[in-house]
């Protein structure tokens, strides 16, 4: 993935987390392991982005 699509994809993905939170707030969500598994996606494109950000200084 390129710089671009990675942040984009990091948008969605929190888009899609803040509906979840939402649906599961109102008792619409039925399958709540989306949240972690939204949370963990969230968190390895940020440790991704942070890698190579270290490399970059290097």
């Amino acid at each position: 993935m390129s710089p671009e699509e990675r942040l984009r994809k990091l948008e969605e993905l929190r888009q899609e987390l803040i509906k979840l939170r939402l649906q599961a707030k109102m008792g619409l969500l039925k399958d709540t392991a989306k949240i972690r598994n939204t949370k963990r996606d969230i968190a390895r494109i940020l440790t991704i982005i942070n890698e190579e950000k270290r490399r970059a200084k290097q």
